[in-house]
């Protein structure tokens, strides 16, 4: 049987029409949740709700003069992917190092927040740093730009930014989640090297690991609540893990403490800007959202980073119930949708027909020059 004939038989049409939706579903829903929470970025709870009611922001209202705007959250979830991809496409020449694959796309990304547009006469940019909407800084953290300030790859020995522990590295991180052929305890590993790339504090790396292990879970079919067990079990064998399994234990808890409101969300450490609390936010959110629209209002009234919380849930949700669950009007509006789609499909391609896109002996050249090889 030849490799391209023994992917199509672990993967079968309805299978990839599936995995298609949930890619699909998580980076388009961590793109509206994100541009959705922007909408109350800087603002307290009680200055959302005067400025928008009682009930806080209900709908997408303009940010950075544009409805449906999305931070360097959505930003850096995309060149995430684009590292992924690249990582794949450059196994045919035996350059197998999914980590530095991902920080040379973060890299990209860093170019993009200098520069005024895209540079035509670099060869390796590959399509997604020639998309134009992209060069905007659209409040990256401090961290971020500092760690992919130059091109020294951190490891966990010595990762970046030590003390950084913000949600900045834990945002772009979904993506890893989809590697759905992949063994939990690899995903886990690669999200956390590519974390601490920024976010050197264990609290911030194993929350990005703790997120992917979570989409992982959800990619491949298993509940919300089985998906964050396995996580826990996982991050359970890691240093400096407590706080993030605290409070992912206290998301489980507080679904069984009645109504779900700003108020639990509150409890939870939402105001506090921590990778750890806004990923229970997001958890819990998930849990008890009664559907996206109601997850996602839930996840961004509140004092903290909104547009954090908004992007981990939107992604979670997005990976629970595939594309056709996301609000379409909220879809509709969103800045950079046919980007964010066509990435989207290329990865799902690529993780499901790659044989067939590209080998050592035999490549397609319009894949390779959307994903160079150098």
């Amino acid at each position: 049987m030849t490799t391209a004939a023994a992917t199509a038989a672990v993967w079968g049409r309805a299978e990839q029409q599936d995995f298609r939706s949930r890619v699909r579903g998580c980076l388009l829903g961590g793109a509206v949740g994100d541009a959705f929470g922007a909408g109350a970025a800087g603002l307290d709870l009680e200055e959302i709700r005067a400025a928008h009611g009682a009930q806080g922001l209900m709908e997408p209202v303009p940010a950075y003069g544009l409805r449906g705007a999305v931070t360097a959250a959505t930003q850096t979830t995309l060149f995430t992917v684009d590292g992924l991809i690249r990582a794949q496409v450059r196994r045919d020449i035996g350059a197998w190092h999914p980590p530095t694959d991902v920080h040379r796309a973060h890299l990209r990304w860093a170019a993009t927040q200098r520069d005024w547009g895209p540079d035509e006469r670099r060869k390796d940019g590959g399509w997604l740093a020639r998309q134009e909407w992209l060069y905007a800084r659209r409040d990256p953290s401090r961290a971020c730009l500092t760690g992919f300030g130059d091109e020294v790859l951190g490891t966990l020995d010595k990762p970046k930014n030590p003390e950084a522990r913000d949600a900045g590295a834990v945002v772009r991180s979904a993506p890893f989640g989809l590697l759905v052929g992949w063994e939990p305890d690899l995903v886990c590993q690669l999200a956390v090297e590519c974390a601490a790339q920024t976010h050197g504090h264990p609290a911030a790396y194993l929350s990005a690991g703790a997120f992917a292990l979570i989409v992982h879970g959800l990619a491949r079919g298993e509940t919300v609540d089985g998906a964050v067990q396995r996580a826990l079990a996982q991050l359970a064998r890691r240093p400096g893990h407590q706080p993030v399994a605290d409070a992912l234990q206290q998301a489980l808890g507080a679904v069984r403490q009645g109504i779900p409101g700003p108020g639990r969300v509150d409890a939870l450490g939402a105001g506090e800007d921590l990778a750890e609390r806004a990923l229970a936010v997001a958890v819990y959110c998930t849990l008890v959202g009664e559907d996206i629209r109601h997850g996602l209002r839930l996840s961004v009234n509140h004092d903290g980073p909104s547009a954090a919380t908004g992007a981990l849930t939107g992604a979670l949700l997005g990976a629970l119930h595939g594309e056709t669950a996301l609000p379409p009007a909220w879809v509709a509006e969103l800045e950079g949708r046919a980007t964010i789609l066509e990435l989207a499909d290329d990865f799902a391609m690529e993780m499901t027909q790659g044989a067939a896109l590209h080998s050592p002996a035999e490549s397609s050249q319009a894949w390779l020059t959307r994903y160079p090889r150098d």
